[in-house]
């Protein structure tokens, strides 16, 4: 049987909130787009809740500066999108990409959450999610920090809940170390997810339609990391 969600893994969260001051910019895109376009702090969280009606919807966990998410949002017009974010930087960022400019229109198909992924999920009706995105997570490298890793059983078990069967669960990370504990992780779920991968080329390169992020860039050009790339698919 899959581990169920643990709430002690579940309900904490962990790392920055909040870096350099937001250029003037920025700090005008938090103050009016983000209570425009953010998750209700309550209530059901869902595609006809946030955009009134049914269509398929995206879910990723820490975004970053929220490249991949308004990439994956532009190629995908129809669908929902909803990224949380705790690091307030990157909510600022990834508001420019959202807002567009006189060159590219906006993405009024993404709705943001400044705070734990988790507590959205945990709203979400089962079975709603058509994708969940884990890329390059915090590693928390140290083992007495490991319980700290977002691939954990509890965050998991709900991401396992959440999808639709046949709906995909893509990771990447460019950290061994965390690697070897999410694939440790991903065996216990084996009764929810098939790992989509024929053989060593399937993540080690990069798949069609999963745009690079400024992280995975800056792990391979300047830090000569490898980076791996996880597909999995929600079981029936």
């Amino acid at each position: 049987m899959t581990p169920g969600p643990d709430p002690l893994t579940i309900n904490r969260l962990y790392g920055r909130a909040k870096g350099k001051p937001l250029r003037a910019r920025q700090q005008s895109l938090v103050d009016t787009l983000l209570p425009a376009i953010a998750v209700p702090r309550e209530g059901e969280v869902s595609s006809r809740t946030l955009f009134g009606d049914d269509r398929p919807l995206h879910f990723e966990i820490g975004f970053g500066g929220g490249e991949h998410m308004a990439a994956r949002a532009d190629m995908l017009p129809d669908h929902g999108f909803i990224g949380a974010e705790p690091f307030l930087n990157g909510v600022a960022t990834a508001l420019g990409h959202v807002e567009g400019d006189a060159e590219k229109p906006g993405l009024p198909n993404v709705r943001i959450h400044h705070g734990d992924a988790l507590e959205v999920l945990a709203r979400m009706p089962d079975a709603s999610l058509s994708f969940v995105y884990l890329l390059h997570p915090d590693p928390w490298p140290k083992a007495r920090h490991a319980k700290r890793r977002m691939m954990n059983d509890g965050p998991v078990g709900l991401i396992a809940a959440k999808l639709k069967p046949g709906g995909e669960f893509r990771f990447g990370t460019d950290h061994p170390i965390y690697v070897a504990h999410a694939m440790m992780v991903m065996r216990r779920h084996r009764d929810a997810f098939d790992w989509l991968a024929d053989d060593a080329e399937a993540f080690l390169n990069r798949p069609g339609g999963w745009p690079e992020t400024r992280y995975e860039r800056k792990a391979r050009t300047v830090y000569g990391h490898e980076v791996w790339y996880f597909r999995y698919r929600r079981r029936a």
